[in-house]
């Protein structure tokens, strides 16, 4: 049996389970197909937010001419690519990395392109961003520019991804909040309100704590046991606390109340099943934003989405891959090219059905967590998602605060790589440290690894050292030096 890497076994058991073994590398990897699906189902409730969360930012969002999407709309659109594409790369992978619509991206796409163009023209030019994605997976260059990373940034990246997925937790948990400023300035987050706020808070705590215990004691499922536990002790308290919504129908802000959904028990088939709306598949102009904005105008929105998608990706690939042992020597994912054409196709596909950029999942590592080494885990998750289609409401039962301590625990085992970086270097201690510290402080995986990349450059410069700069990556550092400097870019051009 070779190394678990490359997934490749040279003894396989006869019969549909024996194939099914042998294509997806289950035994090679050291997993087995229970843990798979344990790990599918884990992923997906640690997503299944997405399919609440994004109709929310997407489908309320007005475009240039004040028309909106939908909640409903979206929600089943959101829903039906992240199934039908996360089948897709559990399939075409055999990784265990699941595809929905990405958090941020869907904000860029909502708050920027749209208030510039019809929704049409934004998703036509979401699409057309996946279509030159594509064509960088095919002639190499994505894949290239990977490779051209050094071990250490690599490594950097992942345990960056994990500080990002413990604060993404702790945000939507609500258990860390901004500071409440009356002249809104910038300030630091804290603890709730100075102290625990609510009983929404105390599930989140009482699921981390059963999830932690599970861990330590070795149970298998345990992460999946603990969202199953949070998630039944938030519906006894919202039936008997009343608890409510932290945003009311009212406008009123209520910080004792449930962050997103309102966990309660079904009373009608209303309540579990509800029947989807696809009617905004197709619903693209491909080039209509060129009608409609500036030539560079478009290009500049192009390449801030493109390169926050292309680094996206790469940092989740990176993180979860090495949380799961999947790296070869170099901290490279064997077969990347494969992740990221399906990742591509799934920008497309997000765009093509008005559900915007869909992106691998960092949270695709609680799935990781729970053993899933292979592509049967995503094609779980892919199942679920595309169930929910039809079961949508049922989905919404399970909470913010009942999922999110997996999250936690996740960034932990993420967090446990760091151990692999050379911080006596300081060439490569400091980049690496910005990349860890950027993620979660500005609460995108994108600038965490542009902070890494543009001081590595310096770095290096400052040395004297320029043949330690691979091409590729004094490329990208000008790139992201273009990324952030966007606002002043427009500001120069009129914009």
């Amino acid at each position: 049996m070779s190394h678990p890497a490359d997934g490749t076994s040279t003894a396989q058991a006869p019969g549909l389970k024996g194939r099914l073994d042998g294509y997806f590398h289950v035994s090679a990897r050291g997993s087995d197909f229970l843990r798979e699906i344990r790990g599918g189902l884990a992923t997906f409730f640690a997503m299944a937010y997405i399919i609440v969360l994004n109709p929310l930012i997407i489908g309320t969002a007005p475009d240039v001419n004040g028309d909106e999407l939908g909640i409903a709309r979206v929600a089943a659109t959101t829903a039906l690519v992240g199934g039908v594409i996360s089948i897709l790369m559990g399939v075409v992978s055999r990784y265990p990395f699941s595809i929905a619509a990405g958090m941020g991206l869907n904000v860029l796409v909502a708050y920027s392109l749209a208030p510039k163009m019809t929704w049409a023209d934004a998703m036509g030019l979401v699409v057309l961003e996946g279509l030159v994605l594509l064509v960088l997976v095919l002639t190499g260059f994505r894949t290239a520019v990977f490779r051209a990373i050094p071990p250490n940034l690599k490594t950097a990246i992942g345990v960056g991804v994990g500080m990002f997925l413990a604060l993404v937790g702790f945000v939507n948990a609500g258990f860390i909040r901004r500071v409440p400023d009356a002249a809104d300035s910038t300030v630091p987050v804290q603890l709730g309100d100075g102290v625990l706020t609510g009983w929404p808070i105390l599930v989140f705590v009482i699921g981390l704590v059963v999830t932690i215990a599970l861990i330590v004691r070795r149970v298998k499922g345990a992460m999946l046991i603990g969202i199953v536990v949070a998630t039944v002790v938030a519906i006894i308290v919202e039936s008997t606390a009343a608890v409510g919504p932290m945003a009311g129908d009212d406008g009123e802000f209520n910080p004792a109340g449930w962050s997103l959904s309102v966990p309660a028990v079904p009373t009608s088939v209303a309540d579990i099943v509800a029947l989807p709306d696809f009617s905004l598949i197709g619903q693209f102009n491909l080039f209509g934003s060129f009608a409609n904005a500036s030539v560079i105008a478009v290009i500049l929105l192009l390449f801030t989405l493109m390169l926050a998608d292309f680094f996206d990706t790469m940092g989740t690939m990176v993180g979860v891959g090495g949380q799961a042992g999947l790296l070869d020597e170099k901290g490279n994912v064997p077969g990347a090219r494969e992740v990221l054409a399906v990742d591509a196709l799934g920008t497309m596909a997000g765009g093509a059905a008005s559900a915007s950029v869909n992106t691998v999942f960092a949270e695709s590592a609680a799935g990781v967590g729970e053993g899933a080494r292979t592509g049967i885990a995503p094609i779980v998750t892919g199942v679920l998602f595309l169930l929910a289609t039809l079961f949508s409401p049922l989905v919404s039962l399970v909470p913010f605060e009942a999922a999110t301590p997996v999250l936690i625990i996740v960034g932990f085992m993420m967090m446990t790589q760091v151990t692999k970086i050379n911080f006596q270097d300081y060439a490569i201690g400091i980049p690496a440290f910005l990349t860890i510290v950027v993620m979660p402080f500005s609460y995108s995986i994108t600038n965490g690894i542009g902070a890494g990349f543009i001081s590595y450059t310096v770095v290096r410069i400052a040395q004297g050292r320029l043949k330690d700069i691979h091409p590729l990556m004094a490329i990208v550092a000008a790139a992201f030096l273009v990324y952030f400097a966007i606002g002043p870019i427009e500001g120069l051009l009129g914009l």
